[in-house]
């Protein structure tokens, strides 16, 4: 904010000096015509004189006699301007008037132009300082607070046609990650009553397994049906604990991301046009070709924001997995769904790995060296079943190609 008062500062100044500068040359231009003009008659009359005639000053605008030297004292007192010329060995004085020119009409529309143009300048640069600069210092500081984890203090709501929705997407945003923080401690919360119950259940079963062990060692049951009483106990007892590491496993299993989709009607072209418009730029800065082939534009059945996210996954795959020379987006339809297939070329991950690629957490072989988490094209799979539709993938001639399934309406 402050640079740029700086920057408006010197603007002004700028301007003023332009304002200073025009009228002062305005000026001299004037002064400049004027001697020019008087000057000529001056000439003028000295070439007659030269000539030995007799100049007529009759006509003359500017000079208003000319006197020879006849060694008077007044010769160089007159009440005109005057110049000397010395004419064919006698020195001539020329008295002349200057006439100012009426530039004031000039200057009247000079000074306009440039006080007009001056409230432009100043206007747009005020209204860009208000507009846009002052609101924007606001939010200098917003995304440093959000990654320290500063999400209870509301943006200030804005009804700037700039940055009004931007303003409205942080909040957003904010409120996202607020949610997403409070959903993790519940999570975590939850977990950790779980292991605390699972861990104190265990412990019942576990010691009577314990208690079971020693009187064998101990050779304490010598009867057999006792022994195997026993042994069966054991076995109850190792079921149990069985049963509860299953529910360990199965919790951990579960959908801990949340995603949550709102599905509703939307036309195929958003999400292609959102696709094309992204990677295009991306593409070409890399030398990758891209290809979208044309297709015929649907009503199809999900949430365009998630449907936007599940191709760009796929996209993002592409690039870092392919050989970056080629990837294509193709379309078709089966029954009542349009089947979205990206496919790349050099495709190096092996078709026994393809059934593990939608798992959570799984890396194929070809990841080596390559940055991920491995949650990619799980959350692509999960999306895609929230919004009653499916993914798939196979290699076909060197190509990696992942169909995403879009129902229609």
């Amino acid at each position: 904010m402050k640079s740029f008062d700086r920057i408006f500062a010197a603007v002004a100044a700028l301007l003023i000096l332009i304002f200073l500068g025009a009228n002062t040359a305005l000026s001299a231009a004037e002064k400049s015509g004027q001697e020019k003009k008087y000057m000529v008659e001056v000439n003028r009359l000295c070439i007659e004189l030269e000539n030995g005639n007799t100049p007529d000053i009759s006509g003359c605008e500017f000079v208003k006699g000319y006197e020879a030297d006849n060694d008077s004292e007044d010769f160089f007192f007159s009440d005109y301007q005057y110049v000397i010329r010395n004419i064919n060995g006698k020195l001539y004085r020329f008295d002349y008037v200057q006439k100012a020119d009426d530039t004031t009409a000039i200057r009247i529309v000079l000074n306009s132009v440039i006080a007009f143009l001056s409230l432009v300048v100043l206007s747009v640069m005020f209204f860009v300082r208000n507009q846009i600069i002052k609101p924007f210092t606001k939010l200098e500081n917003v995304t440093g607070e959000l990654s320290k984890g500063n999400l209870t203090i509301p943006l200030e709501e804005s009804h700037s046609r700039f940055f009004g929705r931007f303003v409205w997407g942080i909040n957003m945003l904010r409120e996202t990650l607020e949610k997403q923080k409070q959903r993790e401690l519940e999570l975590q919360k939850e977990k950790q009553t779980m292991l605390l119950s699972v861990s104190h259940d265990i412990k019942t079963p576990l010691s009577a397994i314990k208690l079971y062990a020693q009187a064998l060692s101990k050779r304490l049951y010598k009867d057999e049906q006792k022994q195997k009483s026993i042994a069966d106990s054991i076995n109850d007892k190792t079921d149990e604990i069985e049963s509860f590491v299953s529910a360990l496993s199965k919790t951990a299993k579960e959908d801990f991301l949340q995603l949550e989709v709102n599905n509703d009607d939307f036309y195929l072209s958003q999400v292609i046009d959102n696709i094309s418009d992204y990677y295009s730029d991306k593409l070409s800065l890399n030398r990758t070709e891209l290809h979208i082939d044309s297709f015929d534009n649907c009503l199809i059945c999900g949430d365009p924001d998630r449907s936007v996210e599940v191709l760009q996954n796929i996209m993002e795959n592409a690039i870092k997995y392919g050989d970056g020379k080629y990837i294509g987006i193709s379309f078709s339809d089966e029954e009542d769904c349009r089947l979205v297939t990206v496919a790349n070329s050099g495709c190096t991950l092996k078709g026994s790995e393809l059934v593990h690629i939608f798992d959570s957490f799984h890396r194929g072989s070809n990841s080596h060296n390559k940055s991920g988490s491995g949650l990619g094209l799980y959350i692509c799979r999960i999306l895609m079943m929230k919004m009653n539709g499916d993914i798939y993938a196979e290699i076909k001639d060197g190509e990696m190609r992942v169909t995403a399934v879009f129902k229609k309406t």
